[in-house]
């Protein structure tokens, strides 16, 4: 994985509000662990890049996250079984569905 510089928010003119789209906002957040990593093809990570510099919530999201799996590599989780990590990745997305 690769070390990214941290993400620097963008203003938005105030003449033009960012309308939530839950939709388009859970199919970004479904792809920000590989965006993270630096997996993704490069039209992706515009996407996401431009959706991020419109969208409060989910810059947030992932400034969180990416705090997250910083912590996480200083201090290791024990392994987690399969049907554990995918209880924790719905646990995730519900959360995120619910917002």
């Amino acid at each position: 994985m690769t070390e990214q510089a941290p993400f620097k928010r963008r203003k938005r003119p105030a003449a033009t509000p960012h309308r939530h789209e839950a939709g388009r906002c859970l199919r970004i957040l479904r792809e920000l662990s590989a965006f993270i990593d630096d997996e993704l093809q490069g039209d992706i990570c515009l996407e996401i890049r431009r959706h991020l510099g419109g969208c409060p919530r989910c810059e947030e999201f992932v400034a969180s996250l990416r705090q997250t799996v910083s912590l996480c590599r200083r201090n290791p989780a024990p392994a987690l079984s399969a049907k554990e990590r995918a209880k924790m990745r719905e646990r995730i997305l519900d959360a995120a569905q619910s917002r």
